[in-house]
């Protein structure tokens, strides 16, 4: 376990560098001006050229791409993250207000889209070739084909506009000052986002675990456990359950990077002040010290996810780290 911690520590690393410098070299090569961008094109343009270089000087848009790079390496080294441009405060800081809400907002739609998933997959696969199984496989491949971004509209169009049970967006009531915000106003205003968000990662893991349920119902201590008078749920729930809890766990896992790609489409659309709106102000704004440090806490979370489900394995099947060691 601690030579798996070790490698996997020695990853990370490498992980972020990469991820720092490409990030780095795609903001460096993008057409966007920070300056014009961040100031605003009339104001821009009423600009003499002395003031245009000053602030051009000051945000580093002349600086040459690989001394900005190492310049924000060695703050980085010392804590510093730098300053975000388009929220003129500490990165650090942008990020502590933004990643409460999508951390909870991700937190819910993983656990929900796990549970539906997974039930709607066993059900799918032990009622193979009924009519559940064909309107479980209908339901999951139209919700596989819908853009995030769609559902989210048609979600906010029938359950806020026209039915009015839940707010329009944002994360709180507008007007009422922080102190008078109680935990049922955030999950009052957290529902909509968290439920789309949860439905566009229902599909993969029904579907892999409908066609993983019918492979173990098809094995032959199933058939066995039948013939000895089991029925196939009883089967399933006794014999199979176990066998099921690898891939769905590699699934779950798998999906946070989805769910996060998708979180910032959701927050869009709903407005929600999260990582994922930060990401895409931070993109149109070419604000690159928020973008990489969105980035790396994004990549964080899905380095995160994918190392918790590989100590997972082995505490579920002792045969992978005895395969491991062996090699």
């Amino acid at each position: 376990m601690a030579q798996l911690i070790g490698r996997n520590i020695a990853k990370f690393i490498l992980l972020m560098i990469a991820i720092s410098i490409v990030t780095f070299v795609l903001v460096g090569i993008s057409p966007i001006d920070p300056v014009q961008a961040n100031v605003g094109q009339t104001a821009y343009a009423s600009m003499s050229d002395e003031q245009r270089a000053q602030l051009a000087s000051y945000w580093g848009a002349n600086t040459p791409l690989w001394e900005r790079y190492l310049n924000w390496l060695g703050a980085l080294l010392q804590g510093d993250m730098g300053t975000s441009l388009r929220f003129n405060a500490p990165v650090t800081e942008v990020l502590a207000n933004r990643s409460l809400n999508t951390l909870v907002l991700m937190a819910v739609a993983w656990i929900l889209s796990g549970i539906i998933g997974l039930l709607m997959g066993i059900v799918a696969g032990i009622k193979q070739g009924t009519l559940i199984d064909r309107i479980i496989k209908g339901y999951c491949f139209v919700l596989a084909s819908t853009p995030t971004f769609w559902l989210g509209l048609i979600v906010l169009m029938i359950f806020a506009v026209w039915l009015g049970w839940f707010p329009i967006g944002f994360s709180a009531p507008i007007g009422k000052s922080a102190a008078d915000i109680t935990i049922f106003d955030s999950i009052h205003h957290m529902i909509l986002p968290a439920l789309t968000l949860s439905v566009v990662g229902v599909a993969n893991v029904a579907l892999h675990t409908r066609e993983k349920t019918i492979d173990i119902m098809e094995s032959d201590y199933i058939r066995f456990a039948q013939a000895r008078g089991l029925t196939r749920l009883q089967a399933e729930r006794k014999h199979g359950l176990r066998n099921l809890a690898l891939p769905a766990i590699s699934l779950q896992f798998a999906s946070i990077s989805e769910i996060f790609g998708g979180s910032v489409l959701v927050e869009q659309v709903f407005s929600y002040p999260g990582l994922g709106q930060a990401a895409v102000t931070a993109g149109i704004g070419s604000d690159v010290a928020l973008l990489v440090g969105i980035t790396l806490v994004s990549a964080a979370i899905v380095f995160g996810g994918n190392m918790i489900a590989n100590i997972l394995y082995r505490i579920i099947d002792p045969r992978i780290k005895r395969g491991g060691d062996a090699l």
